[in-house]
């Protein structure tokens, strides 16, 4: 099975061995992925049963019904996370994500989210966490960003909430490249609110810093 680029990094982070936990499955793609050829244990959860039955399919087709758990409920509801499980929650907004890890703390988590990356590094920190990987992964013409938190003390600045600090140490093509792309975009903002405009082109310094420029 052949993942897209987005979830073969997400694939690439998880060792072999552990029990996953992927809230939002879509299909169980990752899981069956992972099932088949790093020897985890997956749960398959999601709210839309819908979906599901979609996840159960694929399952099926790839004769892992034994092998991969699939559960309904909202993020981790129904599903009690051991110690050493890692939790995925990818392809979802901040605040969804957030609310997910309201009633739960998983000691490892990957998340990629598709809106408010900031607050989504800053609120995660802030529950207890430490960001131990950043990868960029351009797919499909758009930039995914990948952390993994894991349990611990942190305290970033508002420049490593901004570009990530594992990802401002880099220097790779990818790395680079989206920085290059977040600059443009900003540069390119018309019509922001005054409240907005020191925020921006302080976000501005930060990535021409980061870039030399």
């Amino acid at each position: 099975m052949k993942l897209s680029k987005r979830l073969q990094m997400i694939a690439d982070m998880i060792p072999s061995g552990v029990r996953v936990i992927d809230v939002g499955c879509d299909h169980a793609l990752l899981d069956i992925y992972l099932t088949l050829n790093k020897t985890n244990e997956c749960i398959a959860s999601d709210i839309n049963e819908n979906v599901l039955k979609k996840t159960r399919e694929m399952i099926r087709r790839h004769h892992l019904e034994e092998q991969i758990q699939v559960v309904q409920g909202d993020g981790l509801e129904n599903i009690w996370v051991q110690e050493e499980d890692i939790v995925v929650i990818a392809g979802m907004g901040t605040a969804t994500i957030l609310h997910i890890l309201e009633k739960q703390h998983p000691k490892s988590l990957i998340i990629e989210t598709h809106n408010h990356l900031t607050e989504l590094r800053k609120e995660i920190s802030r529950k207890g966490y430490v960001i131990e990987k950043e990868e960029v992964v351009f797919d499909k013409n758009i930039y995914y960003v990948i952390i993994k938190f894991q349990e611990g003390i942190s305290n970033y600045n508002d420049q490593e909430l901004f570009l990530g600090p594992v990802l401002m140490q880099k220097r790779n093509s990818e790395t680079t490249s989206y920085f290059e792309y977040l600059l443009r975009k900003k540069q390119k903002l018309n019509n922001i609110p005054k409240a907005k405009l020191m925020q921006i082109d302080e976000e501005i310094i930060y990535l021409k810093t980061v870039l030399n420029k």
